[in-house]
């Protein structure tokens, strides 16, 4: 395993902002992302903090790429262990407004750096994410549509996180219809930048 530097950099920064992203979400307390749900609906029965139980859970994912045969990259570990770092240490340092309207610019604000973040991620293509990994096992095991098998695997960690009392609200619909276009965006954003005069 010898990635270019540059994959190596964009491996690295990716997640580092991608994690500051699900702070901001958390932060604003209006909903979060699917699994951020899942995370916090953990921390609510064993008292972790947001950003280990975010790891006890890619780490769980990651064991279930086992009998789904599917092979970690460089990429998948760093993932896993940065985006919960970044996101235990930055969380403390973030604001949280008085009023729903500016926590809900917040999340939308979370939304679209979480996006460009995982936008860096993938142009270093070293692995896919836990939960990416764990979405083509799925379809690889199931022969669904890939995207019934991703809404489903959502939908679920969803569910299982509400009843835990994970944050369920208009920040997981800015997610679940943003985080697409917010990803395209920063790749168009970083396509442009890398493209010579």
């Amino acid at each position: 395993m010898k990635p270019p530097l540059a994959s190596v950099v964009f491996l690295v920064i990716g997640p580092v902002i991608f994690g500051p992203g699900e702070a901001l979400l958390v932060t604003a307390g209006v909903g979060v992302s699917p699994w951020t749900v899942f995370a916090e609906g953990v921390t609510r029965i064993t008292d972790w903090s947001p950003g280990f139980a975010t790891f006890v859970i890619s780490a769980s994912v990651l064991a279930l790429w086992i009998p789904l045969r599917q092979t970690p990259g460089m990429g998948t570990i760093l993932n896993a262990i940065v985006i919960a770092l970044v996101l235990e240490f930055v969380l403390p340092y973030l604001p949280r407004f008085e009023t729903y309207a500016a926590n809900a610019v917040l999340a939308l604000a979370g939304v679209f750096v979480t996006g460009f973040g995982g936008a860096i991620y993938l142009i270093a293509n070293l692995g896919p994410g836990p939960r990416d990994g764990l979405m083509t096992g799925l379809q690889a095991i199931t022969h669904q549509p890939i995207a019934l098998v991703r809404t489903l695997l959502e939908v679920t960690v969803i569910a299982i996180g509400w009843a835990l009392g994970g944050t369920l609200g208009l920040g997981t619909i800015f997610f679940a219809l943003g985080i697409g276009p917010a990803m395209a965006i920063g790749m168009q954003i970083l396509q442009f930048r890398s493209t010579p005069p």
